[in-house]
């Protein structure tokens, strides 16, 4: 599992070109081949050998800064059977679950296979990952996209079609981190298969499914408190003086839920903490 990130453009890398308004668009370079637009053609093997960041031009005059796409640039314009996780989304559990080289990730619920790309680049060469996914239409979907980007099948990583919690698992992780529809259904399986101190983290769209999670690691008593949070991000325009936020934003995406499993036989001291009234529905005296 190897990429090109810097240097001179090649044939067969993915470039991604910008025209003035900020469209992009994405291509293959292939050796005397051509990409056409509204307004003349562009040949491939004028951009090969340039270095990122260079303008190329079409016959018709049309110029496009030239780069190799980023992953977030990857993941948003690859074809989608579910819907991804975003890239903000992606950040947030590499850092909050500390995905790191050479750690061994049990991943549930692929989907198109964006996150699992993020995992990949994280665990590196002496790391894996083995990922399940319910739904044979969106493995094929997420295979083809992760083999698109590293430009093979990567070594480390194994797709099964089914349900995670099912599995007879044969080995440890390092960190399972789910996004599927009912992560509470696999908190018994992620207490099995976590090393001590690993990592349990899922992905979620509703407060609902929040809930259960939390409800569900908190009855299990072999983790952590669990925490939560949701990512929110907002952009800037800045022209001169004319300092704004942006009028549209990436808003509420999901909740991630994470905790850490305990050492076997080991009941973590109880949470002070007073719930408020009809945080667990109506007293008995009430109803």
């Amino acid at each position: 599992m190897s990429l090109k990130r810097t240097g001179a453009f090649v044939a067969g890398d993915r470039v991604q070109l910008t025209d003035a308004k900020g469209k992009m668009h994405t291509i293959t370079l292939q050796v005397n081949n051509e990409w056409h637009t509204h307004n003349g053609w562009l040949e491939h093997n004028g951009v090969i050998g340039l270095p990122e960041g260079s303008v190329v031009e079409t016959t018709g005059g049309l110029k496009f800064l030239a780069f190799r796409p980023l992953l977030a640039d990857y993941v948003l314009a690859m074809p989608r059977g579910a819907t991804i996780v975003y890239p903000k989304d992606a950040a947030f559990i590499l850092g909050f679950a500390d995905v790191a080289p050479g750690l061994r990730v049990l991943e549930a619920g692929v989907g198109s296979g964006a996150l699992t790309i993020s995992l990949l680049r994280a665990v590196g060469p002496e790391g894996f990952v083995d990922s399940f996914e319910k739904r044979d239409e969106f493995a094929v979907i997420a295979k083809k996209n992760i083999t698109n980007y590293f430009g093979d099948v990567p070594t480390n990583w194994s797709l099964t079609v089914g349900a995670v919690q099912e599995a007879l698992h044969q080995q440890k992780y390092d960190r399972v981190i789910l996004d599927m529809l009912a992560p509470w259904e696999c908190v018994d399986m992620a207490a099995d298969v976590l090393e001590s101190g690993g990592v349990f983290l899922a992905y979620v769209a509703t407060t609902t499914q929040l809930s259960a999670t939390a409800e569900a690691i908190k009855a299990h008593g072999g983790f952590t408190e669990p925490e939560s949070n949701e990512s929110l991000i907002r952009g800037w325009h800045h022209e001169g003086l004319a300092v704004r936020p942006q009028h549209r934003m990436i808003g509420h995406t999901g909740f991630l839920i994470m905790t850490r499993r305990l050492a076997p036989g080991v009941i973590a001291p109880a949470r002070r903490r007073r719930p408020s009234k009809g945080s667990y529905g109506l007293n008995e005296s009430e109803s």
